[in-house]
């Protein structure tokens, strides 16, 4: 399966959460700051796709970096891309997204299907015009591969990030399980996203 060569140039819409996890009652995810995040990215980047992600913080020098634990797309291009150029484990699923306007406000929700297991269901509420002031970012990811090396690739560009309300429910025998319950110490829409990644 052919897909873009780096770096990948991409445009955004983000719907994501902070958890706070002591224990997840599981060897293969230490405790940490951990994010779950839902991604639109539109046509106008070099691919055009969904994403359900959940990544740890990790500490690696001075740059932030994270850890993607797991992650469904809902292209075969990204998830080739993905697993061969940066190690990122990505695997296929459904993933449908639904928004309509309430307001001033606008609602979303998503969900993820991957061979018939439910991963997650997610809902926020935002005021997306309150998002006025576009904010650069720099990051990292550190990915590990079969053979033990690890790939460092960082990523960088701007969004217009806001405050909203965000629920999310995971199913709690799928591969989120240990997220199942958890309550988010934050959530946040990033606005028009625009990076560059690799």
């Amino acid at each position: 399966m052919p897909f873009p060569s780096p770096p990948w140039r991409l445009q955004a819409e983000a719907w994501l959460s902070l958890f706070a996890l002591r224990d997840t009652g599981r060897e293969d995810r230490p405790g940490g700051v951990y994010a779950a995040a839902f991604v639109d990215y539109g046509e106008a980047g070099v691919l055009g796709y969904h994403e359900l992600l959940v990544a740890r913080l990790v500490r690696e020098g001075a740059v932030p970096r994270v850890r993607i634990t797991d992650i469904w797309v809902d292209s075969r291009e990204s998830r080739e891309g993905g697993r061969s150029l940066w190690a990122i484990p990505k695997e296929l699923a459904d993933l449908p997204l639904r928004s309509s306007g309430w307001g001033v406000a606008t609602r979303t929700s998503f969900s993820g299907v991957a061979e018939g297991h439910h991963l997650a269901t997610g809902g926020f509420t935002a005021v997306p015009n309150a998002a006025l002031v576009r904010t650069p970012f720099v990051a990292a990811t550190s990915q590990p591969r079969e053979d033990g090396s690890v790939v460092v690739t960082r990523f960088s560009g701007s969004s217009r990030a806001l405050p909203c309300h965000g629920r999310w429910r995971f199913g709690p025998d799928g591969p989120l399980g240990f997220l199942h319950g958890r309550r988010p110490l934050a959530s946040f829409h990033l606005r028009d996203a625009r990076l560059t990644f690799g």
